[in-house]
């Protein structure tokens, strides 16, 4: 039981959005169209709904407690993952499982 939780929180989706590019190991682009990205994500409020790599994503208030760190970029060229955010937790998931990786 013990090591499920520990592979669990292994893929955890707890964000941390920081302002310096050299800091994050993804770097992110909203999309305006669902069509566009790779990943719907939605965003929830509580901590304990992100997890699994599934596009459900609580953004932390400290760095420390985030298993992954991003940079919001401003050009899709840039952008290792382009996101669509949702407002519905049903819809967020991977479009282009190639990408997946990258949560891991």
């Amino acid at each position: 039981m013990v090591l499920l939780l520990g592979v669990g929180s292994l893929f955890a989706q707890r964000i941390y959005s920081t302002n310096y590019r050299s800091e994050a190991k993804v770097k992110v682009y909203v999309t305006q169209y669902r069509s566009e990205a790779d990943l719907i994500v939605y965003i929830t409020d509580y901590r304990s709904e992100a997890s699994d790599n599934k596009g459900i994503w609580y953004f932390t208030q400290y760095r420390s407690e985030a298993q992954k760190i991003i940079y919001f970029t401003d050009y899709s060229s840039e952008a290792d993952v382009k996101v669509y955010f949702t407002q519905y937790k049903s819809e967020a998931g991977w479009k282009n499982k190639a990408k997946q990786y990258l949560f891991y």
